[in-house]
This record gives C-alpha cells, sequence and structure tokens, in this order.
C-alpha cells in the first residue's frame, strides 16, 4: 500500500497527519485512525522506556542508549563544562529503507 501525501502543507509528517491519510486512504473512522497512531507510538515509547530496542522490519531501528558524562564547552564563552550523562533515543535506518532513499534521488536525477 502507498500513501498518498500530496495534501500535506508542511516538509514535517505529523501524527494527526498520519491519522488524516489513514481516514482518507484505507477508510478507518478518524477516531480510529487517530486512536491507532496514538497507540502505536504510545507502544514505541513503552518498549524503549523498558530497555528494549525497537525493530520495524523494513524501516529501521530505535534503540536507547546511555551517554557517559564527558568534557564539552560553552559555546558562548568558551568555558569548560562537563556534559552529564543521559540516555538519548538513536535511530538507524534498514538496509532497505537506505536503498529506496538512494535509488529515489537517483531516479530524479
Amino acid at each position: 500500500m502507498e500513501l498518498i501525501l500530496n495534501s500535506l502543507e508542511s516538509p514535517a509528517l505529523t501524527k494527526a497527519q498520519l491519522a488524516e491519510l489513514m481516514f482518507e486512504q484505507i477508510g478507518l473512522n478518524k477516531r480510529e485512525s487517530k486512536d491507532m497512531i496514538d497507540a502505536f507510538f504510545d507502544l514505541i515509547v513503552e518498549k524503549l522506556l523498558s530497555g528494549e530496542d525497537v525493530k520495524i522490519s523494513g524501516f529501521g531501528n530505535f534503540q536507547l542508549r546511555t551517554k557517559t558524562p564527558r568534557p564539552g564547552r560553552n559555546p558562548r564563552t568558551g568555558e569548560s563544562i562537563t556534559i552529564e550523562a543521559r540516555r538519548v533515543v538513536t535511530f538507524h535506518a534498514s538496509q532497505k529503507l537506505k536503498e529506496m532513499i538512494q535509488n529515489q534521488e537517483h531516479s530524479k536525477s
């Protein structure tokens, strides 16, 4: 199934726009579409918070990483500071997604 994104006004795709596209192209009602999108993202967040990686076949992997404290510099003052330890989410595109993006770039040339 291919979603047609012509109706999007912004270059960013929002959850509300995803729900609208599901309503228009799949036929779910607006409430079901919104609930499905919200449930999908809630599940991803829940799995990441529990320490699990999220792998979406053909799309990519979301992983939670813990970054250790490291030295840094305040860009305004040049003062040395310590950047505290933190947890971050990383995304790595699947090979299939990378190839699709690469092929699209070559077909535009």
